[in-house]
């Protein structure tokens, strides 16, 4: 019987910030359509093995290997059409928008950068993809500071899904949230999750969060994993 070659494939990831080790050879594996999170303190290593992982900051050594590619040995040219299906979503949902822009040019932007925007049906994409993530489409029309922190965290979802991504990076998504709106948010990504078969790398610090969350758990500690656990 042939074993699936997982989505996402990390081995031996190191992340150094001048004399520190950040990320301390990390590995784990991810399947399509499956929710990893990864579970530690404040400044364990979580999120720089997130944008590690996502090649927004190269690491010093390791392999991440994506849809069996493998990515740090891809010049920044090679990476760019792999971009698109591996998708941040950020802790702080106003920092992740910029204050000046329409929140439907904000999602309008990757449909634009990546060629696949036409006068005709763009807007009408738009349109979908605030549905989707429970918003009126009247709410393109605001900026982030005129939503709430749900409803603007639900627009930087919707940005992340106009890239069509197959791996969603979630780092913090819903620390920064009221308790009574994270429910809502994370309901609404494991939905998205159904949906659209996403496969999900989850930070976060809170325990009763992730177990509820996840397929999976890992522990971070001092830029380390420890032992593997169900949700």
């Amino acid at each position: 019987m042939t074993v699936p070659t997982p989505l996402l494939d990390v081995r031996d990831l190191v992340v150094r910030y001048g004399p520190v080790t950040a990320v301390d050879h990390v590995s784990f594996t991810l399947d399509a359509g499956e929710t990893l999170a990864i579970d530690g303190p404040s400044g364990c290593g979580k999120s720089s093995t997130l944008t590690a992982v996502l090649q927004l900051r190269r690491p010093e050594a390791g392999e991440v290997r994506f849809e069996g590619r493998e990515l740090t040995r891809l010049t920044d040219r090679e990476l760019r059409p792999l971009r698109p299906r591996m998708q941040p979503v950020f802790q702080d949902p106003y920092g992740s928008l910029s204050p000046r822009r329409r929140i439907r040019d904000a999602i309008a932007e990757p449909l634009k950068v990546q060629g696949r925007w036409t006068a005709a049906e763009g807007p009408g994409r738009v349109a979908e993809l605030l549905d989707r993530v429970g918003l009126d489409p009247a709410y393109g029309d605001r900026r982030p500071h005129e939503l709430s922190g749900g409803q603007c965290q639900r627009a930087g979802i919707a940005r992340a899904l106009a890239s069509e991504p197959r791996l969603v990076a979630l780092d913090e998504p819903v620390s920064a949230l009221d308790p009574s709106v994270r429910a809502g948010i994370l309901n609404l990504l494991a939905d998205l999750q159904d949906e659209l078969g996403l496969a999900y790398l989850f930070v976060c610090h809170d325990r009763a969060v992730v177990r509820h969350f996840a397929d999976r758990v890992v522990e971070m500690r001092d830029g380390r994993l420890g032992d593997r656990r169900g949700s």
